[in-house]
């Protein structure tokens, strides 16, 4: 079911591997990206894949949607968790790509029910693990 505003779809893997993520964490975070008008998974980190493994994973100069499982302890001294969107969207890439997964990540995010912290990022600085970890807390 296509989105009038955008045209996006959003594969129904993308549903299935994030429910995943978030009931089985078997995956350490997920990578989108749109394709042929919908969108779809590109890349599934393992639970043993660090946060630099995932902003590796991510391209220089071309948009992507993700989710990160960040695992931390708080304050009080207790384990948990929190699942991260973030609305990767370069400067170095294209306008119109940044325009279509402007337009696309409500909807989106909509189909991905279970996120906890959202994040807007044009350049890695904007989601260092200092920056992770202050919007985990």
């Amino acid at each position: 079911m296509a989105n009038a505003a955008s045209g996006m779809a959003v594969h129904d893997e993308c549903k299935l591997k994030f429910l995943e993520l978030k009931a089985k964490r078997i995956y350490r975070f997920i990578i989108f990206k749109i394709d042929a008008q919908q969108v779809v998974v590109e890349k599934l980190g393992n639970p043993e894949e660090t946060y630099e493994d995932f902003t590796n994973a991510l391209p220089a100069d071309e948009c992507r949607y993700a989710v990160f499982d960040f695992d931390f302890v708080t304050n009080e001294n207790c384990q948990k968790s929190k699942i991260f969107f973030i609305a990767w969207s370069p400067d170095t890439s294209k306008v119109r790509m940044k325009m279509v997964y402007a337009s696309s990540k409500d909807r989106f995010k909509r189909e991905i029910d279970g996120i906890q912290v959202e994040l807007q990022a044009t350049d890695p600085s904007e989601m260092s693990l200092d920056i992770i970890k202050s919007r985990a807390l």
